[in-house]
């Protein structure tokens, strides 16, 4: 099983390289800088357990999904879009394609985009890009997914490279879940640059913390989700299972990248204002991110 990876960053290096190092047969598109580097000494793979080179094909050109049975979307979700119209004249009518990405809605952008069906995966990875072709890996590395046609086969391909997949009945509730981590920690962690170990200890950050997750509760039940999850100790465990991770959304606000701030908080917010709900801890956090990223763009307009 051919699997191309649409997006050569820390999630997509990720899964890519354990396939990769697997034997399996795999390509990353992603960014020149990471696909120059990955060409020249290989994938660096900087995990818990081991670090390596992992030899791997990568590429900047969308085409490299021809002939994949299986597409791996781990782009971030400002360039969703772009990546359906990217790959959609390179797509095999049989290929089966997931989003690996944060928010809640990528899959289903995807899907309306290129007209196919697309399968939404919850991700649960601490790694990050520490420079051009290497990645570090904090801790975890599984997958949840829902069930479909081929399903059985993806969970297959994933158990060869060591990566554990479970299947759901209910994915939306798991889509939800790993929404409500990410509206605790990414955005706190942008507005502090520090990890997610440290956050929680700060005076005041678990009350904050705890407001953000029960605002984001009150919107999934109004949105008809119930959240399975036991959620209060999933989120507590995250400072635990990955205390010196830093989010995407820190990274992305300290490079002075636009983040993913609106499909995170952003979209929980969104999603209050139709139900008239009140969402102020998600509303100050979005508000906060934003401003940096405005002081951000300001600064290089004066470059």
């Amino acid at each position: 099983m051919k699997t191309t990876i649409l997006g050569a960053g820390a999630v997509g290096c990720f899964y890519g390289g354990m396939m990769a190092r697997a034997g399996r047969e795999v390509v990353l598109i992603g960014r020149a800088v990471h696909v120059e580097a990955i060409r020249c000494s290989g994938l660096r793979m900087q995990t818990q357990s081991f670090d390596e080179r992992v030899p791997v094909s990568a590429t900047t050109n969308a085409a490299a999904v021809a002939g994949a049975k299986l597409v791996l979307c781990c782009v971030k979700s400002n360039d969703t879009l772009q990546a359906a119209k990217d790959m959609a004249p390179y797509l095999e009518p049989d290929a089966i394609v997931l989003s690996l990405q944060n928010g809640y809605d990528n899959a289903e952008r995807l899907q309306k985009s290129l007209g196919r069906l697309v399968y939404p995966a919850v991700v649960y990875v601490a790694s990050e890009m520490a420079g051009p072709g290497h990645l570090r890996h904090h801790g975890r590395g599984e997958l949840v997914i829902g069930q479909f046609a081929g399903s059985s086969e993806v969970v297959a391909e994933f158990a060869l490279a060591g990566v554990p997949v479970s299947v759901s009945d209910n994915v939306a509730s798991q889509l939800w879940a790993k929404l409500i981590i990410n509206c605790a920690y990414n955005g706190l962690s942008a507005i502090t640059q520090m990890p997610y170990g440290q956050i929680v200890v700060g005076d005041g950050m678990r009350e904050l913390i705890d407001d953000v997750v029960n605002e984001c509760l009150e919107v999934a039940k109004a949105d008809g989700v119930g959240v399975q999850v036991d959620i209060r100790s999933a989120v507590a465990g995250i400072a635990q299972s990955m205390a010196t991770q830093i989010s995407s959304t820190a990274h992305d606000v300290a490079r002075g990248r636009v983040s993913e701030i609106d499909y995170i908080n952003g979209y929980v917010v969104r999603r209050a204002a139709i139900h008239g709900i009140r969402t102020p801890a998600n509303r100050t956090i979005l508000a906060l991110v934003k401003l940096l990223e405005q002081r951000n763009a300001e600064s290089k307009s004066l470059i």
